[in-house]
């Protein structure tokens, strides 16, 4: 059964995977978890802005990365760079890809109604308090943010980013996948990819399809940023560490959103195990950010914002 389709005990949930507009986002009272943690902490990487390195240095910056199988520990924002990036972003310049563009590959909480959406709506629709820092890249991707990838949907899993059954008719050819439409359409020069809960059902074909998506979008000069997820749904976290065994191989950034979410309640999943308690993107409301979406939301900004200044010229 496909994960975005369980959603049985949250009404608003169902909403948003439903597909409601970037306008008029899911909305849930404030969140007030059963049992509140005083004093919540959370890794430094998520809560500030990384010291970036300037571009010429990307040519001899030192592998300082820790091996995949210490994926726990790494930064919630990614921090080292390999020169690789330079080299994708780049090529996706010659091909025409547009510097101020990104693209969400993922499912069903990939798309704006949950996901960064509000950050090309009006200003009242999210509060970034002391991360202001991050308006700079909103104002810069402005677009990218409340835009409906055609690489994202309910239960959507690597398989079907690859699958041309799943593309959509208006804009794509009727043998192009999903991503080979989205590439085209968009022209992004970076890419959110946020796969693996639904795979848990295939992990015998997670790897070879997470390839084909990485080698695709390096291939058309797209950065791709890869996330783990919160969920443990498969028991062992094999996924997460697969995700983390690629992110090391292909010397491409991990924003690392399972380490966001450990220290908030029940690590912010609600009682199904696999989707985030829901608040809007109010970085300054200590309450909502006991809810891992406001997290989700901020640890993509700053994974994007920090990638993007480390390789592309800077307005």
């Amino acid at each position: 059964m496909k994960h975005c389709a369980l959603l049985i005990f949250f009404v608003i949930l169902l909403t948003a995977c439903g597909g409601a507009p970037v306008s008029s986002p899911p909305s849930a009272p404030d969140l007030a978890p059963a049992s509140p943690t005083p004093g919540l902490e959370v890794s430094p990487s998520a809560t500030s802005a990384p010291t970036l390195t300037p571009n010429p240095s990307l040519t001899s910056t030192p592998d300082l990365r820790l091996p995949p199988e210490g994926w726990q520990e790494w930064p919630v924002v990614p921090e080292v760079f390999s020169p690789r990036l330079l080299e994708i972003y780049a090529r996706g310049q010659e091909l025409g890809n547009n510097p101020q563009a990104y693209s969400k590959i993922g499912d069903c909480e990939s798309t704006p109604a949950w996901f960064l959406g509000p950050f090309d709506g009006k200003p009242e629709e999210y509060s970034l308090g002391e991360y202001a820092y991050l308006q700079a890249m909103i104002d810069y991707f402005r677009g990218s943010h409340g835009r409906l990838s055609l690489a994202s949907g309910r239960g959507y899993t690597a398989a079907n980013a690859l699958s041309p059954l799943w593309a959509d008719q208006t804009y794509c050819d009727s043998s192009e996948p999903p991503l080979a439409c989205e590439i085209r359409v968009h022209r992004p020069s970076y890419a959110l990819v946020m796969l693996g809960t639904n795979d848990i059902y295939h992990q015998e074909s997670f790897d070879a399809n997470m390839r084909q998506i990485l080698d695709m979008l390096i291939e058309n000069g797209v950065i791709p940023i890869l996330s783990t997820k919160a969920d443990n749904l498969e028991g062992d976290h094999a996924v997460n560490l697969e995700i983390a065994r690629l992110a090391y191989e292909y010397e491409i950034p991990l924003w690392n959103f399972w380490l966001a979410v450990q220290p908030l309640p029940n690590h912010g999943l609600v009682e199904d195990g696999s989707h985030l308690t829901w608040a809007g993107p109010f970085f300054d409301d200590p309450l909502r950010m006991k809810a891992a979406w406001p997290w989700r939301n901020l640890t993509a900004l700053q994974s994007l914002d920090a990638t993007w200044r480390a390789v592309a010229p800077q307005p």
